[in-house]
């Protein structure tokens, strides 16, 4: 009996008050706590941040970077985030210069569902080969040269704070 007011009551849950008067009075009660033990397991999003690193501070004329997205839980709660390359960017700039993107020339993209514990993160690092990007994948024959570089990581709508790095 109980089996069947626990459906009753998600429907008088999601219809309103709608029950008979007679048992009402039992199912409104395990609505409230099934209300609340709902909302009490959702992670808040804002706390889950995107951070940008890379291996070194500064690197050689032969040495190749690598880019870092981290993904973070400050919640109190585990959270379930999409980390799959569908939703990552690795961006580098120089000054107004769009120098790099990863997802220029990203032949394919999948959704990566991770559920993140509070405290713990994922990372994923991208090897930069030193190349410059467009839109379109189109060749550019221009190297980057020596100079201060700034490393955006981005998943979904997060965008990390700037990484500097310097390449010799």
């Amino acid at each position: 009996m109980s089996g069947a007011l626990n459906p009753s009551s998600e429907q008088a849950s999601s219809t309103g008050t709608a029950g008979s008067p007679g048992p009402s009075g039992q199912p409104s009660p395990s609505a409230t706590p099934s209300a609340t033990a709902s909302a009490s397991p959702t992670c808040d999003q804002k706390l889950v941040t995107v951070t940008a690193g890379t291996n070194k501070a500064a690197y050689g004329p032969d040495e190749k970077p690598v880019l870092t997205l981290k993904v973070a839980n400050g919640g109190k709660l585990p959270c379930k985030v999409n980390i799959g390359t569908s939703q990552m960017e690795f961006l580098v700039t120089s000054g107004s210069d769009r120098v790099f993107s990863s997802k220029d020339c990203q032949a394919e993209s999948d959704d990566l569902v991770r559920t993140i514990a509070p405290g713990e993160s994922e990372t994923a690092n991208f090897p930069w080969p030193r190349n410059r990007s467009v839109q379109g994948c189109e060749e550019i024959p221009d190297g980057v040269g020596a100079g201060y570089y700034v490393f955006i990581a981005k998943l979904g709508p997060r965008v990390s704070p700037p990484a500097v790095f310097q390449l010799g």
